[in-house]
C-alpha cells in the first residue's frame, strides 16, 4: 500500500493572467489545538506541529499533545511526516470506522475507542435513535500525543483543561493523556447506560400494563441501540487490559494502575450491556406472548359472534327453500315464534361464551 505522504497534488505551472486554484487548505482548519507541556505545564504561545515537536526535542523533555478534528489524508500528510506515523494506522485514522483496538508500530502506540452519547427523547417507546456513536484515535509516542475525533460529540476540551488544571499528573507524560481520554470515553459509557437503564425501566413498565400499546417493533429499536453500545464497549475490554499489563514501555508502571480503575469500570458497563440485552430479549418475548394472548382473545371474540349469527342464519335458510309443505307455513303465529326461537337461541349461546369468557 503506498504511504500518505505520496498523495500530493501536481504542481501548476504559474501564470500571470490566471491566479493559481487553491490546492491545500491549512492544517490548522483541522488542528483544535497544538499545545507543549513541560514538567506539567503548559508552555505559552501557539505553536504549529513541526515547531512544537521541534521545541520538545530541543529540550530534552516535555511533550506535544495535537487535537484534530475530521482531517482528510492531505491534511494529515505533513503531521504524519513530522511525527514519523505509520502509513496503515495514518489510514485508519483518517477513514475512521474501526473497532476499538490497539497496535504497535516500532516506538509508537494507536489505540482507537469509540464514543457514545445519550440521544434525548420525549419517550423510548417513540425514538428512532437513542444512542450516537463517534471515534477517538490516539497517536502516543515518546515526547507527543496525537488525538483524531470523529463525531460532533466527542470533544476532548474538558478532558484537556481537567488535565492542565492537575500538573502533577500531566507531569507523567503522554501516556496521562491516552489514560485521561480513556478514562473521560469509559465515563460516557457509564452515564448512558444510566440513562438507558431508566429507559428500559420505563418501558418494562408499559409492557406489563393491562391493555397497553407497546408492540415488537419498538422493543426492537431500543434492541438495536442496545447492540450498537455493545460494539463500542465489548472489543476495548482487551486494548485497556493490555495496557494494564504492561504492553508497551511508553506505558510506564505509574499510569498503569490508573488503567485498572478505568478496567474496573469498563466491567462494569460491560456487564450492565449484557444485562440490558438479556432483559430486553426477555421483554420482546413478553410482548410477543402479549400481542398473541390478545390475537387468541380476539379470535375467541369473533368465533363466538360467528356462532351466534349462524343460528338465524341456518334457520333463515331452511325457511327460504319455498317447499310447498313446510311445517307452520300456514300457522298464524309462525313467524314470531321463529323470531322467538332464534333470539332464544341467540341469547343462550352469548351466556354460554360469557361464562367461558370468550366475551
Amino acid at each position: 500500500m503506498p504511504a500518505l505522504s505520496s498523495f500530493r497534488p501536481a504542481r501548476l505551472a504559474p501564470r500571470r493572467d490566471v491566479p493559481l486554484p487553491k490546492l491545500h487548505i491549512p492544517i490548522s482548519a483541522y488542528v483544535v489545538d497544538c499545545a507543549v507541556y513541560v514538567d506539567g505545564s503548559r508552555l505559552p504561545g501557539r505553536w504549529t506541529h513541526d515547531r512544537a515537536l521541534a521545541e520538545v526535542r530541543r529540550r530534552a523533555d516535555g511533550f506535544v499533545w495535537i487535537g484534530l478534528h475530521e482531517p482528510d489524508a492531505e491534511q494529515i500528510t505533513g503531521i504524519a511526516e513530522v511525527f514519523e506515523l505509520h502509513e496503515l494506522a495514518v489510514e485508519d485514522a483518517v477513514h475512521a470506522h474501526q473497532r476499538p483496538k490497539l497496535e504497535r508500530y516500532d516506538d509508537t502506540l494507536f489505540m482507537v475507542l469509540k464514543t457514545v452519547c445519550y440521544v434525548g427523547h420525549a419517550q423510548p417507546t417513540t425514538a428512532n435513535e437513542i444512542v450516537e456513536s463517534g471515534e477517538i484515535m490516539v497517536f502516543l509516542g515518546p515526547d507527543f500525543v496525537i488525538t483524531v475525533r470523529h463525531g460532533e460529540h466527542s470533544s476532548l476540551h474538558r478532558v484537556r483543561a481537567k488535565l492542565e488544571a492537575d500538573p502533577e499528573q500531566l507531569a507523567l507524560g503522554p501516556a496521562a493523556v491516552l489514560h485521561a481520554i480513556a478514562d473521560h470515553v469509559v465515563d460516557s459509557y457509564l452515564e448512558v447506560t444510566a440513562a438507558i437503564e431508566d429507559d428500559i425501566d420505563q418501558m418494562e413498565a408499559e409492557v406489563f400494563t393491562p391493555r397497553s400499546t407497546m408492540d415488537a417493533e419498538q422493543m426492537y429499536v431500543m434492541k438495536r441501540e442496545v447492540l450498537e453500545l455493545r460494539r463500542a464497549v465489548v472489543p476495548l475490554g482487551a486494548p485497556v487490559r493490555k495496557l494494564t499489563e504492561g504492553y508497551s514501555s511508553l506505558v510506564p508502571h505509574e499510569v498503569r494502575s490508573y488503567f485498572r480503575d478505568v478496567d474496573d469500570h469498563l466491567v462494569t458497563v460491560t456487564d450492565r450491556v449484557a444485562g440490558f440485552n438479556e432483559l430486553l430479549t426477555t421483554l420482546v418475548d413478553a410482548v410477543l406472548a402479549k400481542t398473541t394472548m390478545r390475537q387468541n382473545n380476539d379470535m375467541r371474540k369473533i368465533t363466538a359472534y360467528a356462532a351466534m349469527i349462524s343460528v338465524p342464519t341456518m334457520i333463515a335458510g331452511i325457511y327460504g327453500m319455498n317447499f310447498q309443505y313446510m311445517p307452520e307455513l300456514q300457522w298464524r303465529y309462525g313467524y314470531p315464534m321463529v323470531l322467538i326461537t332464534i333470539g332464544t337461541l341467540c341469547a343462550l349461546l352469548f351466556r354460554v361464551f360469557r361464562r367461558n369468557q370468550w366475551l
